[in-house]
């Protein structure tokens, strides 16, 4: 189903932009912008003073210049399912085990949060009770973006404890990777990218013909992505007017 789009005109009955609104932090947010009249930046920044705005990477650096707050600077990128039948099997590493995304958030959460400690460019400034309520248990029951699709893994280990996990949304009817992440205490390296490609060879199975996530222009983890076959696409960026 589309998204309902809302309109912004300039005080004189012109629409300058249209958007898909959410809530971000409690504040109302404007997403999937598309420009439809003139001088957009400056209408935003007059109007919309406490919202969260994500757009392309230009009308971000506008808003920025009128006084915006820049949150995230980030790119979309894909990864095409049409020759990913041929990736090589993706087994988990001695000792651990992939299994549905079907654990309780709790289970999900401690593993989420170590995997983005602070300094790093996804980490969230807010308490664990507030991240696991505002966050991991909407993202899980399919309240936050769409359903969870079956191809979302987690990775345990032996006793069983959720260690890393790539969660897979239905966006508007785009499989959309919504948080990819892993413990960095007692896990191997490389079990963050054997799970991605363990995700892939999931979605392949389910007739899934593509893979779109975002990820952070700080993020290291830019270039494993890339090693596996995500593309960049657009870059964008959310402000905080």
């Amino acid at each position: 189903m589309r998204q309902e789009r809302h309109f912004l005109d300039n005080g004189q009955g012109v629409p300058v932009i249209s958007y898909v609104r959410g809530e971000r932090d409690g504040r109302p947010w404007a997403h999937k912008i598309e420009v439809l009249g003139p001088r957009p930046t400056e209408t935003v920044a007059a109007k919309m003073r406490g919202w969260y705005v994500t757009a392309s990477e230009e009308f971000g650096a506008e808003l920025m210049t009128r006084g915006a707050r820049l949150i995230r600077h980030a790119h979309v990128i894909s990864c095409d399912l049409s020759g990913a039948a041929a990736l090589p099997s993706a087994p988990a590493p001695e000792g651990f085990r992939f299994v549905p995304c079907d654990r309780a958030p709790e289970e999900v959460l401690p593993a989420w949060r170590n995997a983005f400690p602070p300094g790093h460019p996804d980490h969230s400034p807010h308490t664990d009770e507030e991240v696991l309520r505002d966050e991991v248990a909407p993202l899980l029951r399919g309240e936050l973006i769409g359903p969870v699709l079956p191809c979302s893994s987690l990775a345990v280990d032996m006793t069983d404890r959720v260690v890393a996990g790539v969660v897979v949304n239905d966006w508007d009817g785009l499989p959309w990777i919504a948080n990819a992440f892993r413990h960095p205490s007692g896990t191997p390296r490389g079990l963050g990218l054997t799970l991605l490609r363990h995700v892939i060879r999931q979605a392949v199975a389910d007739g899934l013909d593509v893979l779109t996530a975002v990820v952070s222009h700080a993020n290291p983890a830019r270039h494993i992505w890339k090693r596996i076959g995500f593309r960049t696409g657009e870059t964008s960026m959310t402000v905080l007017l």
